[in-house]
């Protein structure tokens, strides 16, 4: 059993989808959907704040379970995938091959992503401070 908490990218966010993948490569679009599943009704908060509990359980039958729960409400979602949906012993081998062999060129995409969403956050922390100091500002400064 692992669990992860993750959180909203827009204020005012109401849902998130967990996208349920299996791979070893950085970016998600190089590894292989099991599933996905929205949750819903996650009351209106500033980005960032809501608290969203992601758990991954393998039971042993080999079934992977898959929740997610809003912290705030206990509001939560999940997901059930089959024993077998993944992939072969052959494929995971072959997957485990390319991650090697792209890992530098998916660490320079996962850094660039990470400095898009670093500056993402600045322009969106700048503004949010001038919205709010803007009552507090003189037209003449």
């Amino acid at each position: 059993k692992a669990n992860q908490v993750f959180s909203t990218a827009d204020d005012n966010q109401t849902a998130v989808t967990v996208h349920v993948l299996q791979g070893e490569r950085e970016m998600a679009q190089h590894n292989k959907s099991l599933g996905r599943f929205d949750l819903a009704n996650i009351p209106p908060a500033p980005r960032g704040v809501p608290q969203i509990e992601v758990t991954f359980d393998i039971d042993a039958n080999g079934i992977l379970h898959v929740s997610a729960k809003d912290k705030a409400t206990g509001k939560e979602n999940k997901i059930v995938i089959k024993a077998g949906s993944g992939l072969s012993d052959d494929e995971i081998e072959r997957m485990v091959e390319e991650a090697e062999t792209h890992a530098e060129e998916d660490r320079k995409a996962r850094e660039l992503v990470d400095a898009r969403n670093h500056g993402e956050a600045m322009v969106h922390t700048v503004r949010k401070t001038l919205t709010e100091a803007a009552d507090k500002v003189e037209a003449e400064e």
